[in-house]
């Protein structure tokens, strides 16, 4: 396939924009060469500025979870742009969809919407705070909350890709409210509450990691996550925005049964448009400003075009019962492929999974957290990610990213993949 339109946009928009790339995990510098630059999308496929068709497993990174351009999706935004593209005043459209929204998710009253993931995990620790009167919070190795100073301590993903984990401009004031644990390890949590007593806020957590891979959570750690703030007073925070409305209706909570206390979403809830929220019982989200002390604010949260998208994309889901199941069995079957064409190929590997998120890691060891993740051989994972590209398939650009399926995929894309990967298998 040849780049040559992606490459010439790449070099003017590094005149223009730092390193070409509004997100740096879309750059291409943990695998080397240059981003693919988009012309338009469709289903199950993007179709690039040099007239290349992909096969796609990132689909932005989660929210098209029914395909790209979904038409009902795409309908509600044209008409509602038709009426006003922001007001800044409240709307009908807004009660409608968090009635939606509240209805499909277990153990939420109320809801804030706001305009993107890294907001509503912001907005969520600062109102655990603002609830319990305490400071520090508990946030894990390699699990990528968004870009806020709080999080930026040993994030995934994109600030492990670049080798920053720890970002300047975070203070020593505010890092020191952060406590770092170790994914999948109850033990190692327990120790920071015995070292903080009366002292931590909130757990936050990605109850489904994505931002290192795909990694599921072990037997009975959310539930002895549970139990621990339950014991100390402390908050449990899920940040689902990957797992919330894609896993299952109600998100990782209805999946593995357990209550938090404040659930973080994106992704899906805004059907492909910027949007987040954050959500918890009515004595939680009572103390957010006007009712209570916690201030949260944004002019832009609650767009009429976001909520248009995001009550489209919910009714779908809400109205499929057969969805998830569908995308469960075609991440299986997908699954079940690779493996067996990695396996015959003799190449070392592991594959996590849960429901329609999976990841290829290029070690034999379990992946489990931080730690086993970095394991990866990457100079692997950059031929594989290469391979696959010449062969029409695109998956993300970094060994610490999970692939998220869409229903729009088809058993023809789905066996197309596996072959890609048999051939790429034999020159690993």
């Amino acid at each position: 396939m040849l780049y040559q339109r992606s490459s010439q946009l790449c070099a003017e928009a590094e005149q223009v924009i730092p390193g070409g790339v509004n997100s740096p995990v879309r750059a291409f510098k943990s695998v080397g060469g240059t981003p693919i630059f988009v012309k338009e999308a469709k289903g199950a496929y993007l179709y690039d500025e040099d007239g290349n068709k992909l096969i796609d497993y990132i689909n932005s990174w989660g929210p098209m979870i029914l395909g790209h351009a979904y038409d009902p999706v795409v309908n509600a935004v044209i008409e509602r742009a038709k009426k006003g593209t922001s007001f800044g005043m409240p709307t009908a459209l807004e009660t409608e969809i968090a009635k939606l929204a509240v209805s499909m998710v277990p153990n939420i009253d109320k809801i804030r919407f706001v305009n993107s993931g890294t907001e509503a995990c912001m907005s969520a620790i600062r109102l655990a705070r603002g609830y319990t009167n305490r400071d520090k919070i508990i946030k894990f190795a390699g699990c990528y909350h968004g870009h806020s100073d709080s999080f930026l301590i040993q994030a995934g993903s994109g600030a492990v890709t670049f080798g920053s984990p720890n970002s300047p401009g975070v203070t020593k004031g505010t890092a020191k409210d952060t406590l770092l644990a170790k994914y999948n390890d109850l033990q190692n949590v327990a120790s920071l509450f015995e070292a903080n007593p009366n002292e931590i806020a909130a757990i936050i957590i990605e109850p489904v990691a994505g931002n290192m891979g795909c990694i599921p959570p072990s037997d009975g750690f959310l539930e002895g996550l549970r139990q621990l703030c339950d014991a100390n007073g402390t908050l449990l925070i899920f940040d689902e925005v990957m797992t919330g409305f894609r896993l299952a209706k109600g998100g990782a909570q209805e999946l593995f049964g357990i209550k938090a206390d404040i659930v973080a979403f994106g992704k899906v809830i805004g059907g492909g448009l910027p949007v987040g929220a954050f959500a918890a019982r009515n004595e939680i989200m009572n103390y957010l400003a006007p009712l209570g002390p916690v201030y949260q604010a944004g002019t832009l949260s609650g767009n009429p075009l976001a909520m248009a998208a995001g009550l489209e994309m919910l009714k779908a889901l809400n109205n499929d019962a057969n969805v998830f199941k569908r995308l469960d069995e075609k991440t299986a079957y997908l699954e079940k492929g690779i493996r067996e064409k990695l396996e015959a190929a003799g190449v070392v590997y592991t594959i996590n999974r849960t429901g329609s998120m999976i990841s290829v890691h290029f070690d034999a060891s379990p992946v489990t957290d931080f730690q086993s993740a970095s394991n990866g051989d990457n100079d692997t994972f950059k031929k594989f990610f290469h391979g696959l590209l010449k062969e029409g398939i695109y998956i993300a650009p970094s060994a610490y990213e999970t692939w998220f399926i869409t229903d729009a995929l088809t058993y023809d894309d789905l066996d197309a993949t596996i072959t890609a990967v048999e051939k790429v298998a034999a020159t690993l």
